[in-house]
């Protein structure tokens, strides 16, 4: 294998593994994400632009994520494990709890929905940019983000009440 594709992965590993396990709310599934994305990157090594290893990587997962989704949507219903509520717990931090309430809500969007979160807010991307990784219109994003953080504030109105709490005046 081609010793640049060997430094990708070691440098960009971690990166990728928080933004898979953003997108599928699963360590262990995040993983198997990050895999699967970096063997398909590594079929098409040698075509890549080098200046743009970083977005095709990415565009792969995304897309990955949103296949897999759909794949699992044609499934029977599995159990879920998250579908139980966590009860009480034994730390009473607010923090800790609107971010379990907020990860529970997040895999109740759909996959673009989650990937339009994740790209604009966590990794702190234009729209122009998030369009870009997402293969769609800059619009489309606007839509998704607006129909993504509606459904959060149905989902979970405490949320809203927390982030005012914690917002500076």
């Amino acid at each position: 294998m081609d010793t640049s594709f060997d430094a990708y992965v070691r440098a960009r590993w971690n990166p990728l593994l928080r933004t898979a396990i953003l997108l599928t709310g699963d360590p262990a599934s995040a993983e198997d994400l990050v895999q699967e994305t970096l063997i398909r990157a590594a079929a098409q090594w040698h075509r890549i632009d080098p200046g743009t290893v970083d977005a095709y990587v990415r565009r792969i997962l995304y897309n990955r994520s949103v296949d897999r989704w759909r794949w699992r949507r044609r499934q029977p219903d599995p159990a879920d494990p998250h579908a139980a509520e966590h009860g009480t717990s034994p730390d009473h931090s607010d923090a800790v709890d609107a971010h379990l309430t907020l990860d529970a809500a997040l895999r109740r969007l759909t996959p673009r929905q989650r990937a339009v979160l994740v790209l604009r807010f966590y990794e702190d991307r234009t729209e122009a940019a998030t369009a870009e990784v997402l293969g769609c219109s800059v619009s489309t994003v606007k839509s998704q983000t607006r129909h993504a953080l509606a459904r959060l504030r149905e989902l979970v109105p405490e949320l809203a009440a927390f982030d005012r709490a914690e917002a500076p005046r």
